[in-house]
């Protein structure tokens, strides 16, 4: 910390080369106050700073993981939906077929199928 000044007796005068002195040591003590204080706020953003710096990597595995999720759901939709596709154009072909079965059944055979 600061050194002591010299205590001024009741009548003496103060000289400008003491109050250089004393000024210089109060500024110093302003100063060094000041740089703790800036130093210890330093010290807290780093801190604050690593903090989120892993949350935001932990949210950024957690997004990974849940967009591999949802690209697997897509896949396997899509995966179903060309399968029901399939079957719809499966189910036509065969409702076409049985319509020129009836068509057939009733001309040679008369037989009308309900």
């Amino acid at each position: 910390m600061a050194k002591k000044t010299k205590s001024i007796k009741k009548d003496s005068f103060i000289t400008k080369r003491y109050l250089d002195k004393a000024l210089k040591e109060h500024s110093a003590a302003i100063i060094k106050a000041v740089d703790f204080g800036f130093e210890k706020n330093r010290r807290e953003h780093e801190i604050f700073e690593s903090k989120i710096d892993f949350i935001f990597k932990e949210n950024k595995k957690e997004h990974e993981t849940f967009e591999d999720k949802i690209d697997k759901l897509a896949n396997t939709l899509d995966k179903f939906l060309k399968h029901l596709m399939d079957l719809n154009d499966e189910f036509k072909i065969v409702k076409a077929r049985l319509t020129k079965v009836e068509k057939i059944l009733e001309e040679k055979l008369g037989v009308v199928i309900n």
